[in-house]
């Protein structure tokens, strides 16, 4: 039975190991900046802007092309269109009518004409041929013929436009729009170099918040060991001083002052296991990681904090050039010198050149017959302007204060830059001097701690000696770990200061 469950303890156990180490997570610097720069909110706002701001770019460029469209409409209509009165109508419908009524009544005058006079009556009797043509020509019916006519001359006057198709295709052709259509992409080029420096900015204090995470965090690691030793120390010295009692060697106050010691030893041990806990929780918070997920840092272990490679000093005009700051107010002010050359091309003419093919059922080209009929035109537009109210005037003269503001600005930036650099080169000596004196300090306590120690186990040396010892070495070391730390941040911040710190979008 025990070893039954001895089997199954180990079998639980092994289970348990896979799922132990993938919970916890090991992360390097790099690892860090890469996952904090996946997960920040603003770095993809700023990264959306870039991808919105290459749209616009897009979209100013089509201004240069034609445009073309088709349009199609259908209508109905209720009455139909007659060309002539409804009188004229009637008329033109009862022509036949009233031209055979005007041949009968003519032909009776004639016949009472004839009838009237004895000598045109005594030839129209012995005349055949008379008595023909006349007998024919009374004999004659138009009426329906002219009848029939009438009615198509009156149904060829009225257009049916109760079902109307219409069609067209038009081409616009911007020629010249007074500088606009150039000024606006330019303007949309440094637009998308602008949003690329502000993302830079964003990427920048990004990277820089995490290091100072990461290396705050590593600094708590490195002091939560030497809280570990320090508090070893202390112990095992009370627990030494506890034999030199008995021996008679060292008194009651000794012990009771190694007590307080390793106390406050222990209490510092506390306070730096609570930062440890506390400082990889803000950087999973940056990384985008659970805050209570189980991290270790790749420096944190380390017996010596890295030191960073000091490039070489950077000339200010490429410091300039390449400062997100300084690059996103030298392209405001060219975007509003930009917009200066907008506003005045409102006070220039404009031409543009125009083409369109409409088609129309029915068609208008051919009396209005249902069939499809078109035409072609082309012509050229031009647009001058005279009177604007001043409104063109006073935007040009605001957009060229904006671009003087913008322009100093920009001066004052790179005198605030140069500033900046050089405290900066300053203080990354300084800390270059404090790294080296606090090794050098921090190697004399260690050697000190030794002498004291084998002093102390050999009764030569008291215990208020052996605790100077070791509090003397706690803050040496203390020293060499915030040197440390300082350098890297200090060799970060100048980084950023001088421009190094490239964003992705810039390596693309």
């Amino acid at each position: 039975m025990k070893s039954l469950t001895k089997i199954l303890t180990i079998l639980v156990t092994l289970a348990a190991m896979p799922s132990a180490a993938k919970a916890q997570q090991t992360l390097t610097l790099e690892d860090c900046r890469k996952m904090a720069i996946e997960n920040n909110q603003d770095v993809q706002q700023a990264r959306t802007k870039v991808e919105m701001a290459g749209y616009d770019r897009q979209i100013a460029f089509s201004n240069y092309l034609p445009n073309i469209s088709a349009t199609g409409a259908y209508m109905y209509n209720s009455e139909n269109i007659n060309l002539i009165s409804e009188d004229m109508g009637t008329m033109l419908s009862n022509l036949g009518t009233g031209v055979q009524g005007n041949l009968t009544q003519t032909m009776t005058q004639l016949m009472t004409a004839i009838q009237s006079n004895p000598q045109a009556a005594l030839e129209y009797v012995n005349s055949p041929m008379w008595q023909t043509v006349l007998g024919a020509l009374s004999q004659t019916d138009v009426s329906t013929a002219l009848n029939s006519l009438g009615a198509e001359m009156q149904k060829s006057f009225e257009v049916d436009i109760e079902n109307v198709f219409i069609a067209g295709v038009s081409l616009q052709q911007p020629v010249f729009m007074g500088g606009k259509i150039i000024a606006a992409n330019k303007i949309a080029r440094l637009a998308e170099e602008l949003a690329k420096a502000q993302y830079d900015t964003k990427y920048q204090q990004t990277i820089i918040d995490v290091d100072q995470a990461y290396w705050q965090a590593v600094s708590v690691a490195a002091k939560k060991r030497l809280a570990e030793s320090y508090a070893d120390l202390l112990h095992k010295m009370e627990k030494d001083v506890e034999i030199t009692i008995a021996e008679g060697v060292a008194t009651e106050s000794d012990a009771l002052n190694i007590k307080v010691k390793a106390n406050e030893a222990d209490m510092l041990l506390t306070k730096a296991t609570g930062g440890l806990k506390l400082s990889k929780m803000l950087l999973c918070k940056l990384v985008g990681l659970d805050l209570n997920s189980d991290i270790v840092l790749a420096d944190e272990a380390l017996d010596a904090i890295p030191v960073p490679q000091l490039g070489a000093e950077k000339p200010i005009e490429d410091i300039w050039a390449d400062r997100s700051e300084t690059r996103s107010l030298d392209l405001a002010s060219q975007i509003y010198d930009g917009k200066v050359a907008v506003a005045r091309a409102d006070m220039m003419p404009k031409v543009a050149l125009m083409a369109n093919y409409l088609m129309s059922n029915p068609n208008p080209y051919n009396g209005f017959q249902k069939e499809w009929g078109g035409m072609f035109n082309a012509g050229v537009v031009v647009n001058i302007p005279i009177f604007h109210g001043f409104n063109a005037l006073n935007k040009t003269r605001k957009a060229k204060a904006e671009a003087t503001l913008y322009r100093s600005q920009y001066e004052n930036a790179k005198n605030l830059i140069n500033l900046q650099v050089s405290q900066l080169r300053e203080q990354q000596g300084e800390a270059v001097e404090k790294l080296v004196m606090a090794e050098n300090n921090l190697k004399h306590a260690e050697e000190n701690l030794r002498v004291a120690t084998l002093g102390f186990e050999n009764g030569v040396v008291s215990t208020t000696v052996a605790m100077g010892a070791q509090t003397a070495w706690l803050k040496a070391h203390s020293e060499y770990i915030d040197a440390g730390i300082e350098l890297q941040m200090t060799n970060s911040n100048l980084n950023k200061a001088e421009g190094n710190l490239k964003s992705d979008i810039d390596e693309k």
